[in-house]
């Protein structure tokens, strides 16, 4: 039997058309109204074709799950219904009803938003395990908002009146009404195409009927006016509802909220992020990366290439993370916005949106790479596995720890996103083209590619250990391409097939192909080598965080002067994540780190069971996504051994 093995160039793969779009892995061709135009080279798998085996992931997956199965409808919804004055309330009526407070309270002008949210996570969800719970709580949630809909009238649909959108037009001071806007349309789209709500498609159309009626009078000086405000994503929602449906009207709506002042300077490639709010910025790109796949604007994929890019060179810390209080700022002085308001979630989730679309562009290991570090590092560790409340920010400060959300009080954005990503972790472990299937992360799992007749199934303890063994299913003998990434940060890769070691010639960096006809009970066992390394920041030396393979470890430096040994947001707050007082203690404030930097393991020792190390001074390293409830260290203050 023949086996070949090979470096993929990646420029010589499948250039077809693809009709599946990568925004929405697996969804049913017969949904997609307009073809993409744009050539990929590779597709993900639907989250409906890839399961979760045991792991970490399923156990965030299960915990995330329990917390949205545990939110009411009726109180989801209060703010719908009073702003549109229906109320079809349980035993009692309104007043009776306990209202959700904090950014879903009737006060807060991003109301709304975390029902978008969640009607997206619920439809994740459901794709993601196969549980008809979460269909119904999604189809409960699309059922009444179409009854406010109608109450409305215009198509018009919202927590908060359209006095919020008119202000917007007027250049008046307002929260952010089309960002939730947003996250209602994705919300309804997801519904759709995830868990086949005809009816939800329906109400996105008339919302979007409504917002061409509303925006097409105005004129250029209001259009830009107006933009001045966050509105997040929704042109990416005008332009996935206009593949959807192709009507011109809504790609007009996407067109229309076009930021000149944003884009413009990327197309020039001038990395002229200043101190802009980045978690608004990012959509904005994502909004181009879907108008160069339905049009092939070549301009709209050089803009998105040269934003990832920057962001992941230049504006990213050593969990994949990217901001500080929300906001870019000067990278020059990188060191000296290790403060304890960086890393806000919602960034890396678009940018793990905006990495898998250049994947399917064309595949490189080093947007797989970038994906597997925010994925692990931050994402993962963004869930406190006790509660399953999650954080806004990542904090870099020495001696901060991760602040958590409040079960009914908090839900910011940073929650509604959170519903989402713990529950879409399958969605980019294997992707395929007519060539072959690709493995890109090392997770529990197992993939069914019927179009084959083949299954797949991962087992690894990744990445506690080294080794990730595939074992193959298939209906009948099946020639193909298995495509291993071999990672950036990984030793010498040992790959073997039925326990024959196979010579792999290739670099980190690359993929591995693996031709041949695979039958039934087939396996190919992988090894991955891990080492400690250190990476410091661009603008000091003497400040590093250590990293095993591709995962953030930080010291664990205990509670002493903690407000509360779990500790949580305040409920009475609204943004309390962006003043929390840490209260470090001075003896804290500064971690030393004495370490020979290009052999730190010297430095170190292993510590038996899990993933742990043990510094010379004694303080104790785990992966950050494992250190919760406490004081950690991410980047060191490094001195030499």
């Amino acid at each position: 039997m023949k086996r070949i093995i090979k470096v993929i160039v990646l420029l010589c793969l499948c250039t077809g058309y693809l009709q599946a779009q990568s925004v929405y892995p697996g969804r049913s061709e017969e949904k997609m109204k307009v073809e993409m135009q744009a050539p990929v080279q590779v597709r993900s798998f639907g989250l409906k074709e890839v399961r979760l085996l045991p792991s970490r992931f399923r156990e965030n997956m299960m915990c995330d799950s329990a917390w949205m199965v545990s939110i009411e409808v009726n109180r989801l919804l209060h703010s719908f219904r009073t702003m549109a004055g229906v109320w079809a309330g349980r035993e009692g009526g309104y007043e009776s009803l306990k209202k959700y407070g904090g950014w879903e309270s009737l006060d807060c002008e991003l109301r709304g938003h975390t029902t978008g949210h969640l009607l997206s996570a619920y439809a994740l969800m459901y794709a993601s395990t196969g549980s008809e719970v979460f269909r119904l709580k999604g189809d409960s949630i699309v059922s009444e908002l179409a009854k406010v809909q109608e109450v409305l009238g215009s198509g018009y649909l919202s927590a908060f009146p359209e006095n919020l959108i008119n202000r917007n037009i007027r250049g008046e001071s307002v929260w952010a009404p089309w960002y939730t806007l947003h996250k209602l349309l994705a919300g309804l789209m997801d519904q759709y195409v995830h868990a086949d709500n005809r009816q939800a498609l329906e109400m996105a159309e008339k919302m979007g009927r409504w917002a061409y009626d509303k925006l097409k009078p105005l004129d250029e000086e209001t259009r830009r006016r107006m933009l001045r405000n966050e509105f997040g994503g929704v042109n990416e929602a005008f332009y996935n509802l206009y593949a959807l449906t192709a009507d011109e009207r809504y790609r007009w709506l996407a067109q229309f909220f076009y930021h000149n002042d944003v884009i413009d300077p990327l197309k020039e490639n001038r990395d002229d992020l200043g101190t802009k709010h980045t978690n608004t910025f990012i959509p904005k790109i994502l909004a181009e990366a879907r108008n160069y796949e339905l049009t092939g604007s070549k301009e709209s994929r050089a803009v998105a290439d040269f934003f990832w890019h920057t962001m992941v060179d230049h504006h990213t810390f050593a969990p994949g993370c990217s901001s500080q209080k929300e906001h870019f700022f000067d990278t020059k002085k990188f060191s000296h916005f290790l403060n304890g308001y960086t890393g806000e979630t919602c960034c890396t989730y678009n940018m793990l949106k905006l990495s898998r679309h250049l994947f399917c562009w064309q595949p490189d290991v080093r947007v797989a790479d970038y994906y597997e570090r925010a994925l692990y590092n931050h994402i993962l560790g963004q869930q406190d596995p006790e509660t399953g409340m999650v954080c806004y920010f990542l904090p870099m400060l020495t001696g901060a720890h991760k602040v958590y959300s409040t079960k009914e009080n908090s839900f910011w954005c940073c929650v509604g996103s959170g519903f989402e990503n713990h529950a879409k972790y399958a969605e980019a472990i294997y992707y395929h083209n007519a060539e072959g299937i690709y493995v890109n992360l090392f997770i529990p799992s197992e993939v069914d590619w019927r179009e084959k007749g083949m299954t797949i199934r991962q087992e690894t303890a990744f990445p506690a250990g080294e080794q990730a063994t595939f074992t193959v299913s298939v209906e009948r003998p099946v020639r193909t391409t298995l495509f291993l990434r071999y990672p950036s940060w990984s030793g010498k890769m040992k790959v073997t097939v039925n326990g024959k070691r196979i010579s792999v010639r290739q670099k980190p960096g690359t993929y591995v192909a693996i031709e041949r006809e695979w039958k039934e009970g087939d396996r190919v066992e992988v090894t991955c080598p891990m080492e400690l390394r250190i990476e410091t920041t661009p603008d000091d030396p003497s400040r590093g965080a250590l990293l095993y393979g591709p995962i953030v470890l930080a010291g664990e430096l205990g509670t002493e002067g903690m407000q509360h040994p779990a500790p949580y947001s305040n409920p009475e707050l609204r943004n309390d994540y962006y003043t929390y007082d840490y209260r470090i203690p001075e003896s804290l404030k500064r971690a030393v780190l004495r370490v020979d930097a290009r052999h730190p393991a010297g430095s170190l020792e292993r510590v038996e069971g899990g993933l742990k190390f043990r510094t010379k001074e004694g303080i104790v390293v785990s992966p950050l996504y494992e250190v919760h409830r406490q004081r950690y260290v991410v980047y060191w203050n490094l001195e030499d051994f």
